[in-house]
């Protein structure tokens, strides 16, 4: 691993850049007040040394890095040899660089005699290692608690997707056995294709998330079992999904338990033939998914909960866990019918 990582090499430089900028303005005034003639003296003290000392912080917070975890006595000494070490490499590049650009533009110059420097450039180098200690222990903890919390978001994704499996094959079941002493044949057929479905959910319940494509070759499978259950006349499918659509990621099984509730809750609510549609588009870069149902003829034996039951709470907060406030769940009666509409960051 890179001591500093790519995407933060430009706006570390900037930041130098601008800390160098602000130190040479203050500097050049009071260089003109005392009689300087060479306007860029300041710009090249004041650079020499935020360049040396931005190289050697790099080096501090790797430092940091490593020493975490350790006996307080081990860290505290690794910082007690490390300090004159930076101090002295800081007075050393700093004061080469001054030496080469005046030696290119034949300007002479004379620093302090060593003693001098060590105890002026000393005292501050111990002030810029310890606030530079201090920081990069902050960002340390700060890196440390955002590795822990996705961590905990993965496990706790793991924890919901493992919730899904059971429900979904105890509704299933259910489904089934309302046909078994009706039509034994029937019965046997529903059963392999549930079991050939549940191969499928066991593969896919591995990976922690997959494309909208491989979502929806596990409802189709679902809804085509659902068919041969309810009949053709009662229970319509339709799956509209976009080319652009099909290649998003989202977390495995995510639609599984909302197409199940739309046909085990509302095929029941409906006397007449019920369309259930599944339905994905992408604009720009989110992801819309639409599970909807509509009846011929409604007939509400009860309210429906307001959350959409276990599997639209499983749902929401799933996508809590994965995108925070970036995913937005929309649920709700929709005319004859219900409707939950999802919209979440596509990620290819």
């Amino acid at each position: 691993m890179p001591l500093l990582p790519r995407r933060w090499r430009l706006p570390y430089l900037a930041l130098l850049t601008v800390i160098g900028l602000l130190l040479s303005a203050s500097a050049l005034e009071a260089y003109r007040l005392g009689g300087g003639t060479r306007p860029w003296e300041p710009f090249l003290w004041e650079f020499s040394s935020v360049l040396v000392i931005g190289a050697l912080a790099v080096g501090i917070h790797a430092l940091v890095g490593r020493l975490r975890g350790r006996p307080w006595p081990q860290q505290l000494g690794a910082h007690a040899l490390a300090l004159p070490v930076f101090s002295g490499l800081h007075i050393a590049g700093m004061f080469g660089l001054r030496l080469l650009v005046y030696g290119l533009v034949g300007v002479d110059y004379r620093p302090d005699d060593v003693s001098t420097l060590l105890i002026f450039e000393g005292g501050k180098d111990a002030v810029s290692y310890i606030s530079f200690c201090l920081i990069s222990r902050g960002i340390w903890m700060a890196h440390a608690a955002e590795q822990a919390r996705l961590e905990l978001a993965e496990l706790r994704l793991a924890r919901l997707a493992d919730q899904v499996q059971p429900h979904f094959l105890f509704n299933t079941l259910n489904l089934i056995s309302s046909v078994m002493y009706e039509d034994v044949p029937r019965a046997d057929r529903l059963l392999c294709q549930l079991a050939d479905l549940l191969r499928q959910t066991l593969a896919a319940q591995q990976r922690a998330e997959h494309s909208v494509r491989e979502e929806l070759a596990l409802v189709q499978p679902f809804l085509a079992l659902m068919q041969a259950r309810f009949g053709p006349e009662r229970l319509v499918v339709q799956i509209d999904a976009e080319e652009a659509a099909l290649d998003c990621r989202l977390p495995s099984l995510l639609l599984l338990a909302p197409v199940e509730n739309a046909v085990k809750h509302d095929v029941a609510r409906h006397r007449g033939r019920v369309t259930v549609v599944v339905a994905a588009t992408r604009e720009g870069e989110r992801l819309q998914l639409r599970v909807s149902n509509h009846g011929d003829t409604a007939v509400p034996e009860s309210p429906p909960d307001p959350d959409g039951g276990f599997g639209l709470r499983n749902l929401r907060e799933r996508l809590e866990a994965r995108y925070g406030g970036a995913a937005h769940v929309d649920f709700g009666p929709d005319g004859s019918g219900m409707r939950l509409q999802l919209d979440l960051p596509c990620v290819s």
